[in-house]
């Protein structure tokens, strides 16, 4: 019997081989590390043997399948603390969540925060034990009288709805025993990274009507130096939350009267509407023209385009005049009706159709989280109709688009993954073949290093997708472009071609933000609320020492705004060094401080938020400094 490894390497073995043999055969260390394997594609545990020949890899928790085996295997030791710490309750599921791992429990009291003290405890303490975890099988009927027997009726529920001919496998650590597909670790010795971070509600199976379930997330490594870093950039993303810096600077708010909708604030407003200008510009230099389409359309429109069978449960709907309509979750269906008003030439092509369209969309209220997640937003969405043959063009020049606005925006490091067909999809594959090269070639063809995600496409069409990396290294997945073969079609868009005959445009949708509200919530965790001189809504504000210096202070403030500078006094009657505190807490960019002295000599003294003294300058020199600062922003 043969054995491949990575390297290409084979060892030769007479008798059937388990994978932790493999490693203690290839060395000691590798042994020691060992926390399963991967066999001609399938990954196994490190007990599973080997009868045949094969391709192996030894899977550590160097590997990312090997941080999901320990996260996994987490989830079980969660379980087994609970049930051992609170008998009555009852385990549903636990699965692997990004940089993670969760697990629902039945339990009636409920769990206190200082109950997960107790638990991750309990789980510590189960984990030095080194209990072995081991994996058998049994019949269905078989492991449903298990669990009914252990009282565990959610389990048996859920192996109710498996197919009867599916083998079930169940793995056992000391006297606990939970249904799994696995892997999992060979012992729980090798958990020796991980914390319980917050509790939650779950409804059982996702579904409202159904019973709340316990929820306690945690979160597991390979290593505690790994488990330390991450806990540092949760207190970092704690302490850049978008909502708790947006109530500070007054920017926005929300409320049970209107969930998951925004209130705009003065300072807030003023960021939106500068971020919207900024788009509003680079649309016309992109040649685009920018429309407003009405916020309900009639039921039948949605069913031609396919949204009404795939997006019914997550739209808002009303009856108006014995009329089913549908306030609009999407803006293309609006953008097909503007194009097919007139007969389209060729030559008018491609046209290029923008708006920033408010949607509407019915996101489950446990899922809405302040700007990132909301009900109620507004997409920085376009469309562009082609023919097939200016299609990688126009491709080409988005993705140059998408670039420089994330760029100006000050986000340098980002991703692009290229989802293809899902399972259920509109179109022929012939068009899909089409469409899916014409994405790759034009990141190709600038050298745009991707992955590709299947069966993640939209069911109209293929899409890139872009994922922002920000300061502390989260990632935000925002803008896409999608080539769609199918809709116009579906919505009698046409255009007469150089014979005269008619034929279905290309259309191709694109929001580069994403939306908005969302793209504002990342600039803002992004920067920790000290957005750039650009984008900040207060741009500068003048503290006064002392009353004498008020109506300078005023003809300085006017003079600036005339330039066009955002601009504020602050002249209440406070000492300077509380004005200068209050006005960094607020983040604006520079504090430009008046006394006698600078009233004297027609000047201001600068002082940026993060504290550097810049000395005083004359009120001219300092308005030719701010806008050059405004134009710079961006280079």
């Amino acid at each position: 019997m043969k054995v491949t490894l990575p390297d290409n390497s084979t060892r030769e073995y007479s008798a059937p081989i388990s994978v932790a043999q493999i490693a203690a055969d290839i060395g000691p260390g590798l042994a020691k590390a060992t926390l399963g394997g991967e066999v001609d594609g399938k990954l196994v545990d490190s007990s599973f043997e080997i009868d045949q020949d094969a391709i192996v890899r030894i899977i550590t928790g160097k590997d990312i399948e090997g941080l999901e085996i320990i996260r996994h295997s987490c989830a079980h030791l969660l379980a087994q603390a609970v049930k051992e710490l609170f008998p009555d309750a009852q385990v549903t599921i636990g699965p692997v969540i990004e940089d993670g791992f969760y697990y629902d429990f039945a339990y009636a009291p409920g769990f206190s925060e200082s109950d997960l003290e107790s638990i991750e405890q309990r789980m510590a303490e189960l984990a030095k034990k080194g209990a072995v975890i081991e994996r058998k099988t049994m019949a269905r009927d078989d492991a449903i009288s298990f669990f009914r027997n252990l009282g565990e009726e959610y389990k048996a529920k859920i192996i109710e709805e498996i197919p009867a001919q599916e083998e079930l496998s169940l793995y056992q650590q000391a006297d606990f025993v939970d249904l799994c597909r696995g892997p999992h670790v060979p012992d729980t010795s090798h958990l020796k990274a991980f914390k319980l971070t917050k509790l939650a509600g779950a409804y059982w199976r996702g579904d409202s009507s159904n019973v709340m379930l316990q929820r306690i997330y945690g979160t597991a490594w390979a290593d505690k130096k790994s488990l330390q870093d991450y806990l540092h950039r949760i207190e970092e993303a704690e302490k850049r939350d978008h909502r708790r810096i947006g109530k500070e600077l007054d920017l926005f708010h929300f409320q049970e009267e209107a969930p998951g909708m925004v209130f705009w604030h003065r300072d807030g407003w003023t960021l939106y509407t500068v971020v919207e200008r900024y788009v509003r510009e680079l649309l016309d230099e992109y040649g685009y023209q920018e429309v407003h389409t009405p916020q309900m359309l009639d039921r039948s429109l949605w069913e031609r385009s396919g949204h009404w069978d795939k997006f019914r449960d997550n739209m808002f709907t009303t009856q108006v005049d014995d009329r089913d309509y549908a306030i609009k979750p999407m803006n293309c269906p609006g953008h097909v009706q503007l194009f097919n008003q007139g007969l389209r030439s060729y030559r008018d092509l491609p046209i290029r159709i923008a708006e920033f369209g408010i949607v509407h969309r019915k996101e489950p209220s446990g899922t809405l989280h302040g700007l990132l997640r909301a009900r109620r937003f507004t997409q920085d969405d376009a469309h562009v109709f082609c023919t097939e043959d200016q299609l990688q063009e126009e491709v080409s020049t988005l993705i140059e688009l998408t670039y420089r606005m994330y760029r100006d925006f000050g986000f340098k490091d980002i991703e692009v993954a290229l989802s293809t067909r899902p399972e259920q999809r509109v179109g022929e594959d012939a068009l899909w073949d089409r469409a899916e090269k014409a994405l790759a070639l034009a990141l190709e063809e600038k050298g745009i290093a991707y992955t590709v995600q299947p069966g993640e496409g939209a069911f109209y069409g293929p899409k890139h997708e872009f994922v922002l990396r920000d300061s502390i290294g989260r990632r935000w997945q925002c803008g896409t472009i999608q080539v769609d073969f199918s809709m116009p079609g579906r919505l009698d868009a046409e255009y007469v071609t150089a014979d005269g005959s008619k034929n279905t445009p290309v259309m191709i949708h694109r929001a580069i933000l994403g939306s908005l509200e969302r793209f504002i919530g990342i600039l803002i965790e992004d920067t920790e609320g000290k957005l750039p001189f650009w984008l900040a809504p207060v741009q500068a504000v003048i503290l006064n020492i002392t009353d004498r210096q008020r109506d300078y202070s005023l003809e300085t403030e006017k003079s600036l705004k005339k330039q066009g500078i955002r601009v504020e006094c602050d002249l209440r009657n406070e000492k300077i060094g509380y004005k200068i505190r209050q006005s960094t807490l607020r983040r604006i960019p520079y504090l430009l401080i008046v006394g006698d002295r600078e009233m004297a000599q027609g000047q201001i003294a600068v002082r940026t938020r993060e504290g550097e003294d810049l000395g005083a300058i004359p009120v001219d020199e300092l308005s030719e400094r701010l806008l050059h600062l405004e134009a710079d922003a961006r280079r």
